[in-house]
């Protein structure tokens, strides 16, 4: 499997494992010798945890890593309520602010052979009224990988993420098909319609796994 050093893992939509799927992808890296660094720049859903609140994506992808980065460098947004991030950050009084991300990211990108961001719902998911997901992965400026959770409604949704993606002017590097169900009906006439109408290679199939 062919990945790019840095990459930002997207979704079609929420809960369609993007954790899931980026623990596999960084467990392939490390297993390969690669020194690999995470980010998951957004979270909301968080639980305290030594008297820190955390949230259970960032704390997956930190242990598959083994990257030894501290906990506010890999999420520093994180929002407690399991709500959208525009909704949280207004709640909270926070602005997010991209550049930042963007910074945080870069001193990772620097000490690491890999580089995995990880984002937080749809492509576009709303961070506040002006920005989205989006405009994060546009500013980082690096491929996508897209999860597609194989459901029905994925054909849909995959083929609008991937357009928007483009219109994003970003590079679509590949796409993975998670199964949230194993017995959707004509699984493998949905990944063949996809390997046909998405412009970029299918990176694998793997079976879902809440984490």
């Amino acid at each position: 499997m062919k990945l790019p050093k840095q990459f930002f893992v997207a979704g079609t939509d929420t809960d369609v494992g993007k954790t899931h799927v980026s623990v596999e992808l960084i467990k392939m890296m490390v297993e390969r010798g690669e020194k690999v660094g995470v980010m998951k720049p957004i979270a909301a859903g968080g639980y305290y945890r030594k008297g820190q609140l955390v949230n259970q994506d960032a704390i997956a992808l930190m242990e598959a890593s083994g990257s030894g980065q501290s906990y506010q460098e890999v999420n520093p947004y994180l929002f407690e309520e399991p709500i959208s991030p525009h909704i949280a950050a207004c709640r909270s009084k926070v602005e997010i602010d991209l550049d930042r991300l963007v910074k945080e990211f870069q001193k990772i990108r620097d000490r690491f052979d890999r580089v995995l961001v990880e984002g937080a719902g749809g492509w576009i998911t709303p961070l506040s009224n002006s920005i989205s997901m989006a405009d994060l992965a546009g500013k980082m400026d690096i491929p996508v990988v897209l999860v597609v959770g194989m459901k029905l409604g994925c054909l849909n949704h995959a083929q609008l993420t991937q357009k928007a993606i483009k219109q994003s002017g970003l590079e679509l590097a590949g796409w993975v098909a998670n199964s949230p169900d194993p017995h959707m009906l004509y699984l493998q006439e949905n990944i063949e319609y996809l390997v046909e109408h998405l412009d970029c290679p299918l990176l694998a199939h793997i079976s879902y796994k809440k984490l």
